[in-house]
């Protein structure tokens, strides 16, 4: 084979492998349906589950780094703690090794059927469910065809003499094996791709297992280069979560290369004692030091998040997306009580919005990055608690209310709405700013004044409206829609002058569709602030 050719073959069959990977990861996360999020987040409460969790969303995604960017993102969206993404890291660690097991049994001269097979369920059904199950296969016979391509094409090696001596280096340093595994995973970003290379490498005899092993060793902690990626830019409590992907690897390859020459003779007496053939072999290798790494790190969690957060500091501004408030116990001990609660968990609620408003304010204004990324958590937090709080008032619903209980109920369902409906106008004007930055619009200094008063006057009303609710005031309530009435004369006075500035060619089509936009949102903003008063002016008005 000539080397053009093998290098065609080496890098189609590594293409082939990694999109096989991917279809395969991709159907089986459509086969499990879309709720591997609410599986982390529902499932990570121990460490212990958060690991059990890891390994299973790991296996379905087939992909460690897809598991550690996902976990990454609850991290950012504040939906899981630091030592909950440290479990889920571990057990995403072992989830991988799956994939290396899977290769390990020897069913390459299948590929092509396979393969045939998952084409044959994607073109000729139209039903969702098959067509979710061919991608699977599909993927699953991508894999075994890219690998045996791969294969074909370090044959030659066997007999390279520069090759060899470059083993032979690798072998005698394991340093530089650790180097080049992670190097080599960096620039695939795939673990399960470097391992399943590894494998082929080791069963045509090109490497030997004191070569092989420290090179698998790298390959996890080139693994964790995308999770570093995905948490560029992203909150402080995101980056300790991906830092710790690194950490958790790097250790576990110290001690392992500390242990190197105990931990190769129990791989050897595996694979005399087992009959495992050499692909196998690595897979266990793979397995076996993962799950140590992680018995052996579990119970110093805690002091994983510790390390972590001193080695990147800064204060984690993480919104609290779950209730704080609220309890089955306040509904059994009484309606009224539970009511309360209720309350307290709505003005919190209403907290976040208010504070959402003035973080998009400030968006617009600066177009700070720091104060663009603390805008998605808020949304999520305020939809998150919308479903949370409305479950809870339903089961309060359930039992015996008074007539002022069933007033106060009503209110706060209402608010719960509207203060959710702000959450989704913080979320347009956000995107309008989004708009406005990559377009690259300008607005004139009298349109930016123009909006930075409406902004403040929202923000006010907004205030008001959750203090009348928070001390059921009725001068606060009815101040509201006075204010609202101020909104709404503002914003055709800014639309006026929009068009006045539109005549005088002193504003750009573009600017001026972001700026009438961001209007409206600020003026339906005033809408639900007013909406939350009069529910404060229904209460108290019929007591």
């Amino acid at each position: 084979m000539d080397l053009q050719t093998l290098l065609f073959t080496f890098f189609g069959g590594l293409g082939i492998f990694l999109y096989g990977i991917k279809s395969m990861g991709d159907g089986l996360q459509k086969v499990a349906g879309d709720g591997l999020r609410d599986l982390l987040d529902r499932f990570t409460t121990r460490p212990i589950f958060g690991v059990l969790t890891g390994i299973v969303v790991t296996v379905l995604i087939q992909s460690s780094s897809g598991t550690t960017v996902l976990t990454v993102g609850l991290v950012t969206a504040g939906f899981m703690t630091l030592r909950q993404a440290i479990g889920v890291i571990m057990g995403a660690n072992i989830g991988t090794t799956v994939t290396a097991f899977i290769i390990g049994i020897d069913i390459g001269a299948y590929a092509l059927p396979i393969l045939a097979l998952g084409a044959f369920l994607l073109f000729f059904f139209k039903n969702h469910k098959i067509n979710n199950f061919g991608q699977v296969f599909f993927g699953f016979g991508a894999l075994f065809f890219g690998l045996e391509l791969m294969g074909d094409a370090m044959k030659p090696l066997r007999s390279a003499q520069g090759f060899i001596d470059m083993m032979v280096n690798l072998g005698e340093t394991p340093i530089l094996g650790v180097a080049a595994g992670a190097l080599f995973t960096m620039i695939v970003q795939s673990s399960s791709a470097s391992v399943a290379l590894l494998q082929a490498l080791y069963e045509q005899d090109v490497i030997n297992l004191q070569t092989a092993l420290p090179i698998l060793f790298g390959d996890n902690i080139g693994t964790t280069i995308t999770a570093v990626l995905a948490a560029i830019g992203a909150s402080i409590a995101a980056r300790r979560a991906a830092f710790t992907h690194v950490l958790f690897n790097l250790i576990g390859t110290i001690l392992v290369l500390i242990l190197i020459h105990p931990f190769t003779t129990l791989i050897e007496y595996f694979q005399a004692s087992l009959g495992l053939n050499d692909k196998m072999t690595i897979a266990f290798a793979h397995g076996t030091f993962n799950v140590a790494n992680t018995i052996i790190q579990f119970p110093f969690i805690a002091g994983l998040a510790w390390i972590v957060t001193k080695l990147v500091p800064g204060e984690d501004k993480r919104i609290e997306h779950k209730a704080v408030h609220l309890g089955e116990q306040f509904i059994r001990q009484s309606p009224s009580v539970a009511l309360g609660q209720g309350k307290k968990e709505v003005l919190r609620m209403a907290e976040l919005a208010d504070q959402g408003i003035v973080e998009v304010g400030q968006y617009f204004k600066t177009q700070s990055k720091k104060n663009r990324e603390v805008l998605p958590q808020i949304e999520d937090a305020l939809n998150n608690l919308d479903k949370t709080i409305t479950e809870y008032l339903i089961q309060v619903s359930y039992h015996p209310l008074t007539d002022s209980d069933m007033q106060t109920h009503n209110t706060l369902m209402n608010t719960v709405i509207n203060l959710e409906r702000i959450g989704d106008h913080m979320e347009n004007i956000m995107e309008l700013v989004d708009s406005q930055i990559s377009s690259k619009v300008k607005f004139s200094e009298s349109a930016l004044k123009d909006l930075d008063d409406m902004f403040d006057l929202t923000v006010s009303t907004l205030r008001q409206a959750i203090k009348a609710l928070e001390t059921d005031d009725l001068e606060q309530a009815k101040m509201v829609l006075q204010k609202e009435i101020q909104i709404d004369q503002m914003e055709r006075d800014l639309r006026h002058k929009h068009i006045t500035r539109l005549n005088e060619n002193k504003c750009t089509g573009t600017a001026g569709i972001v700026y009438v936009d961001i209007v409206s949102n600020l003026e339906r903003i005033g809408d639900h602030a007013v909406n939350i008063a009069d529910g404060v002016l229904g209460v108290r008005g019929e007591e």
